[in-house]
């Protein structure tokens, strides 16, 4: 997937092409960071699937995306999913048999799940933007690694609540695997940091399985330390 974290050294912040690099969503590294690594992930207990004493039960998850800042981890998963507790610091709901990978960006760790038939892939970071806005509109318009830059770039829509969330949804040609789609998802966290969660497929995909495990995963995004209610 396509995104920066921080301005690239041509516009003087430094870092950001690194982390550009790690996030293409056909998982090229082109900044010479850290091979990626297939973690076991654990999952949250729930209190049908464990039977040592009961589970403390977690706050309930907010209605929609936009919400997100108070997202907190329910007590169970929907069918297809699972919860998880990322070793990044986060806890998150992602679908079932999706493997882990993670990569060491130059700000942050860049954490991929990937689905094991279908070419669908969440990608999780931390930003280094003061708000999504202001990262989401970096990550587009960079010179040099921005993804609008990219071959049959599109803009298809645009969303966004202040300081709660930025989102672009977009299509491009990756040289790889074709036509994608991907819907790219900026917002604060429980604990003030803003973070992106990007959802990409093939564009031949109905738009519906893009978007559900995006807002799964946003909703239930819980930072360590957070108050997530």
């Amino acid at each position: 997937m396509l995104v920066a974290l921080t301005a690239t050294a041509v516009l003087g912040a430094g870092v950001g092409a690194g982390v550009w690099a790690l996030t293409r969503d056909h998982g090229a590294d082109r900044a010479g960071a850290a091979p990626a690594t297939g973690v076991t992930v654990p999952e949250v207990p729930t209190a049908a699937a464990s039977d040592t004493g009961p589970t403390p039960a977690a706050p309930a998850a907010p209605p929609a995306p936009s919400a997100s800042a108070s997202a907190s981890v329910s007590p169970s998963a929907a069918p297809g999913y699972r919860l998880a507790q990322d070793p990044v610091g986060y806890a998150i709901t992602v679908p079932e048999g999706w493997r882990r990978h993670e990569k060491q960006g130059e700000s942050a760790p860049v954490v991929t799940y990937d689905s094991p038939g279908d070419g669908r892939q969440l990608q999780i970071f931390a930003l280094a933007e003061e708000s999504p806005a202001a990262s989401l509109d970096l990550a587009e318009n960079a010179p040099g690694y921005g993804f609008a830059r990219q071959p049959g770039y599109r803009a298809l829509t645009r969303d966004a609540d202040g300081d709660a969330f930025a989102e672009l949804t977009y299509r491009y040609d990756d040289e790889d695997r074709g036509p994608r789609q991907v819907i790219d998802h900026r917002f604060r966290a429980a604990d003030g940091t803003p973070y992106a969660i990007r959802s990409s497929g093939p564009e031949t995909l109905d738009a519906a399985l893009l978007r559900e495990p995006l807002t799964t995963a946003v909703e239930s995004f819980c930072p360590a330390g957070g108050q997530c209610a």
